[in-house]
């Protein structure tokens, strides 16, 4: 019987310290914050802005990568985008217009922003210490009309007048996949990357941007590329036929860098 209860006590408190051990673990603050993406963390303020998904819009992958990064660096982030009617409506399963469809780049937004978005009117670099763009076809549709213009394209105004704020601010600019033909217009001289300047066997399929940066009178610079004098950074993302991760990973990689250049 003392053999028992010798057992049950050293069971009981052998319980005791892993309970104490688990509560150490969980009380301080700090650790809360590693263990739980809603913990308090206070940091640069980011405007992210968006122009709905992929082929119509922005590139749902490479937005969600931005937010998942700027979140991890503290970053405190709000969505925006402009209230204009998309050029076209793309289905997706096809990858060709629908005539019958119109819809609003604002209110689409939405559906990335979690209903948490605002007009890109209302942006105002005094309020941010840093913008980003993601990338996908929006970029080159309804926040500019690169795709039907080329390098003859003009930028959406208030798309123009955010570039313009935040240079002139001195604040950092990040720019993903396709978005960096935006610096390329707005910002005189800016150095950007849309990847590698050759289709490569059909790794880099839109290749051809590189040719037309250059002719916006920007310096384009093979792969991810950090503007210092300007501080714009920029990484290829989806211009790249890669695996998924890659594109995570080099999104990752600019929003580091932007965090970075705001000093917070």
């Amino acid at each position: 019987m003392a053999a028992v209860r010798a057992l049950v006590t050293w069971r009981l408190a052998t319980a005791a310290r892993l309970l104490r051990s688990l509560s150490a673990c969980h009380t301080p603050s700090s650790q809360r914050a590693a263990l739980h993406g809603s913990a308090p963390c206070p940091g640069a303020r980011v405007a992210l802005v968006s122009a709905r998904p992929l082929y119509d819009g922005t590139e749902i992958h490479e937005a969600s990568a931005v937010l998942v990064h700027l979140s991890r660096g503290g970053a405190e982030v709000q969505i925006f985008a402009p209230d204009v009617p998309q050029l076209h409506v793309i289905d997706h399963t096809k990858g060709q217009p629908s005539e019958s469809e119109s819809r609003n780049v604002l209110a689409e937004s939405a559906r990335i922003a979690r209903g948490k978005i605002t007009n890109l009117a209302q942006l105002s670099a005094v309020n941010h210490d840093a913008a980003i763009f993601p990338g996908g076809f929006g970029a080159a549709k309804n926040l500019s009309t690169f795709a039907v213009d080329g390098k003859d394209c003009k930028v959406n105004k208030e798309v123009e007048r955010v570039l313009k704020e935040f240079h002139g601010a001195g604040k950092p600019i990040g720019l993903c996949c396709i978005a960096p033909v935006l610096a390329a217009k707005v910002i005189k001289g800016v150095e950007v990357t849309v990847g590698h300047e050759q289709e490569e066997g059909g790794k880099w399929p839109f290749a051809g941007t590189a040719e037309a940066i250059k002719a916006l009178g920007a310096k384009h610079c093979v792969k991810a590329h950090v503007d210092q004098k300007n501080k714009v950074v920029t990484t290829p993302a989806f211009m790249c036929e890669t695996a998924l991760h890659h594109i995570h990973d080099g999104i990752g990689a600019m929003v580091k860098k932007v965090l970075e250049l705001t000093g917070k």
